[in-house]
């Protein structure tokens, strides 16, 4: 594997592990709908301002969503809106995965 491989790898994982929370997810598919606010997200999450501002980061650094300030208030939005395409493909893993183990427990039945 060459070195441009391997940091195109590296940098697809960052992206995964960035989305790898109950959290984040949430945010993304927030994000989807609308730009929030901090205090919006904070509220729908129902954790501390201080872990959202955290998730936000992680996922604001990797390129997934981006911010704008208005007055006071930190605004965040989808960068990146295709994302939601790669959850409709987790969707149908999830779905296979789900069929599969219904033929399993239907073929031990019979």
């Amino acid at each position: 594997m060459d070195q441009i491989k391997k940091e195109r790898l590296a940098a697809r994982a960052r992206i995964l592990k960035a989305l790898a929370h109950p959290t984040r997810l949430f945010i993304v598919d927030q994000l989807e709908q609308q730009e929030r606010s901090v205090s919006e997200l904070t509220a729908m999450v129902g954790v501390d301002v201080s872990t959202v501002s955290k998730h936000l980061s992680q996922l604001k650094q990797v390129g997934i969503i981006r911010d704008e300030k208005r007055g006071n208030q930190v605004f965040y939005y989808l960068a990146v809106p295709c994302v939601m395409n790669f959850f409709d493909c987790v969707e149908a893993v999830i779905e296979e995965q789900h069929s599969r183990h219904m033929r399993l427990v239907s073929s031990e039945r019979d």
